[in-house]
């Protein structure tokens, strides 16, 4: 019973599905941290306690002191089976070639890092031209700058630009100057390489140095040592796993979703078929096995093919994820066997899932359908399939007022995604009983431009409320998608940009350019307020978590004051901020002016201070402030974010000059056009798919639809008549699928502005990127009528046969 021309189109929506799965699976696959390539040849590094956080915060691990770092060393020298111990430092410095950072360095984050020269040992490093660095004012650089041996060179450190010359050259990225210049640039050490003799085991090592630091810090081995990949590649390969995730569960739900569609239209065609075999006694039990045996043979041959094409196009996505910023630039495709394991599974479960609803409607087909004449359709919808998708519509309603009522705008948008997917689900089941009125609604338009071709397209449409419905879901779907994911990003984007230009009282902004932040020099040159970012610890046992991360701000107290309209002092006073003791909360804490607060920074030191000041959690963006001399002290390498100034000035050297509407609009830029990619990629593999989809089923349809329109054709419509009314019949369809789509989709947005504008307290305005849908929309309809037109006309090419007359006399 099982027909190639009837199958070929769930084969190809199964297909397509898997393909995608397999993928997403083999890229997730390989997103495993990668061991740097500087500790490559350190069978154990021993790593600094982890911080107190969660793990899609990409803190740093708690940085042990000078002192304690030597001490640890000395220790671990001890440790049988090792043959040397190598602290490995890590502070800011970014080569200028030309007078500009070098373009590599926007690509790898250890390109703007510099390290001990002894840190080499532990990557294996070796020098392909010159000496290594013995004093200040003396470096090693990547060969890949160019730099001649013997020649200058200017680093950007954290204090500002510094001559230094170019002793030797390596093959690897970054800076290397001589130990005790590394040892005053970064006193806070993070990781302890260990290099072991050939002969000794990395895990009897490991186990003999976890004794030595007890519960200050951990060693890895293997691939474990991945945990020490810089804090910027872990986040950006975060990114791209929450992308490689999405696009994986979209493409199963959206296979189903299609798939079923596909199949209850198949089931819909084949009802006289089906009929036939009830009256020569099969069961519906019976009929429904065997829609599930097809259902399972296309699934499994589905899967196959789609995990082949996957399997092929991991490569090739790797490289344009690496390319839009969702990779680090060490990311590699591994081929892993769980991912083939899940993908051969999908085709089958994908398929299943899918034929579920049809093969209950296949099975309670009456014997009596092989005798009708005509295929008309006696009852759009069930009590049952009513139910389910009211059940699905409130649940979509009440997820939607959870989003309009949440205060946390990851939890939002959890809400809506899921409020959206129970309403599209609830629309396409009820899609049938829906059709009726909508081709009502449209009724006037269509018999004023259509004439009988026109009441013909109605009609169809009203009497073949499945097909239409069968066809219109996946419309409904793509456009309900991009809807509500591009208008929630474009309309969440906007309203954080206006909350932070309302936030800060300056006419420019100076920001970065090319480089991590700013230092020293270019602040003082520009002679406005600066931020200064560092990460300190709160190590406190009767507060866990222990080794907790906060970020901390450096400021002049007058001058962070006038430029933060958003700044509310609750107790205490903000010009008490000065000293090296002195330190301001926000509410959170839990402290009141004279407390002592104490905090680890990030050379190690743990220091007391003294609060000064309370502030509200929105006044700042951070945890706490600290004089600007403080935070210099304790970290050499931190950089500042911005800064705020009255007047248009000529930036220094590595930075630009915005003005605060650009600035607010630039705040998250790099992490907006992620998400903005993430956006459009998603919308892509939904709107390919979706139109795929409904040009698989126009396609199918067309097939069985050629002796109605010969018949029509009989009845005296021109070809071009003809194919008229299949592509007008189509277009109907994608239209209403897009006003289905389009309302489940604005009912979220509507939900995510209202939670915008209760987390913000003011008003948010709703942004659609029409031109998206637009093209969703667009390819949609254009997919649907060649897919409708093309078969027709080739089905019409030749006359109309008519029946022979007889002739008397």
């Amino acid at each position: 019973m099982l027909s190639v021309r009837r199958s070929v189109s769930a084969f190809v929506l199964v297909a397509v599905g898997v393909a995608l799965v397999a993928a997403a699976t083999l890229l997730l696959a390989s997103g495993r941290p990668r061991v740097p390539d500087r500790l490559a040849y350190a069978a154990v590094v021993v790593q600094s306690p982890e911080a107190g956080a969660p793990a899609d915060s990409f803190a740093p691990t708690r940085p042990w002191s000078a002192a304690r770092a030597a001490e640890l060393t000395s220790r671990l020298t001890e440790v049988p089976g090792v043959t040397a111990v190598v602290p490995d430092r890590t502070f800011y410095a970014q080569a200028l070639v030309d007078g500009r950072p070098a373009p590599t360095d926007g690509q790898r984050e250890d390109a703007h890092q510099g390290h001990g020269w002894s840190s080499t040992r532990l990557g294996g490093f070796r020098l392909t031209a010159g000496q290594p660095p013995r004093q200040a004012g003396e470096v090693v650089v990547d060969r890949a700058l160019g730099l001649p041996p013997g020649g200058p060179v200017t680093l950007l450190t954290a204090a500002g630009p510094q001559s230094y010359t170019v002793t030797g050259l390596v093959d690897a990225p970054g800076v290397y100057v001589a130990d005790e210049v590394a040892a005053a640039l970064a006193p806070g050490v993070r990781a302890i390489g260990l290099l072991i003799a050939p002969d000794a085991d990395a895990e009897d090592v490991a186990a003999a140095a976890r004794g030595v630091v007890g519960g200050d810090g951990r060693a890895l081995t293997a691939d474990g040592r991945g945990a020490l990949e810089p804090r910027g590649d872990a986040r950006t390969r975060w990114i791209g796993m929450q992308v490689l995730t999405a696009t994986a569960a979209l493409a199963g739900f959206v296979t189903v979703f299609v798939v079923a569609s596909a199949f209850a239209f198949t089931v819909a065609q084949r009802r006289r078929e089906l009929g036939l075999l009830r009256a020569v006694g099969a069961t519906g039990r019976q009929v429904r096995r065997m829609v599930y045996v097809e259902a399972l043979v296309v699934g499994v041959t589905a899967g196959l093919a789609g995990l082949l094409v996957g399997a092929g196009l991991a490569p090739v996505l790797g490289r344009l994820l690496v390319d839009a910023g969702f990779q680090p630039a060490t990311f590699r495709v591994r081929y892993e066997p769980w991912p083939v394991a899940v993908s051969l599974a999908a085709g089958p479960v994908i398929a299943l899932l899918a034929v579920w609803s049809a093969s209950r409607r296949a099975a309670r087909v009456r014997p009596l359908e092989a005798l009708r004449a005509a295929a008309v359709e006696q009852r759009p919808i069930g009590r049952l399939r009513v139910a389910t998708g009211a059940l699905l519509v409130a649940v979509g309603a009440a997820l939607s007022l959870g989003t309009a009522t949440s205060d946390d705008a990851r939890s939002a948008a959890t809400f809506a995604l899921y409020a959206v997917m129970a309403l599209v689900a609830g629309a396409a089941v009820l899609a049938p009983a829906v059709v009726g009125p909508v081709v009502r609604m449209l009724r006037v338009p269509v018999r004023r431009r259509g004439g009988a071709i026109g009441m013909l397209i109605r009609a169809g449409a009203l009497t073949a409320t499945r097909r239409t419905a069968s066809i219109a879901a996946p419309v409904l779907l793509t456009v309900a998608f991009a809807v509500l994911v591009s208008g929630m990003v474009r309309t969440t984007t906007a309203a954080y940009a206006a909350g932070r230009a309302g936030d800060v009282n300056a006419g420019w902004i100076v920001v970065p350019d090319r480089t991590p932040g700013l230092s020293d020099q270019a602040v003082t040159a520009t002679g406005g307020t600066a931020l200064l970012p560092t990460t300190v610890f709160v190590s406190d046992p009767s507060t866990p978590p222990e080794n907790r991360p906060l970020t901390a701000l450096g400021v002049d107290p007058a001058g962070f004051a006038a430029a933060n309209r958003a700044l509310t002092v609750v107790a205490g006073s903000l010009g008490d901020l000065s000293g090296d003791d002195t330190v301001v909360l926000t509410a959170t804490a839990n402290r009141q002016p004279t407390d002592p607060f104490a905090l680890i920074f990030a050379d190690g030191e743990l220091v007391s201070l003294r609060v000064v000041a309370v502030v509200t959690d929105d006044s700042i963006p951070g945890d706490l402030l600290l004089p600007r001399s403080v935070v210099r002290k304790h970290d050499p390498s931190a950089l500042s974010s911005a800064v705020y100034v009255r007047e248009r000035i000529d930036p220094p050297p590595g930075a630009r000059i915005l003005d605060v509407a650009a600035w607010a609009a630039e705040a998250d830029r790099a992490e907006d056009r992620l998400v903005w990619l993430a956006t459009l990629l998603l919308i892509a593999v939904s709107a390919a798919y979706g139109a795929v989809a409904v040009a698989n089923t126009l396609l199918m349809a067309a097939a069985g639809r050629v002796p109605d329109l010969r018949l029509i054709r009989l009845a005296g419509a021109t070809r071009r008549q003809v194919i008229w009314l299949v592509t007008a019949e189509s277009a109907l369809v994608v239209l209403i699928g897009a006003l289905l789509g389009g309302a489940v989709a604005f009912v979220g947005l509507l939900s995510i502005r209202a939670g915008l504008a209760e987390q913000a307290g003011v008003p948010v305005d709703l942004v659609v990127p029409w031109s998206v849908v637009g093209g969703v929309v667009g390819l949609c309809l254009l997919l649907a009528a060649l897919a409708s037109a093309l078969p027709t006309w080739r089905s019409l090419r030749h006359p109309a046969a008519r029946p022979p007359v007889d002739v008397v006399g």
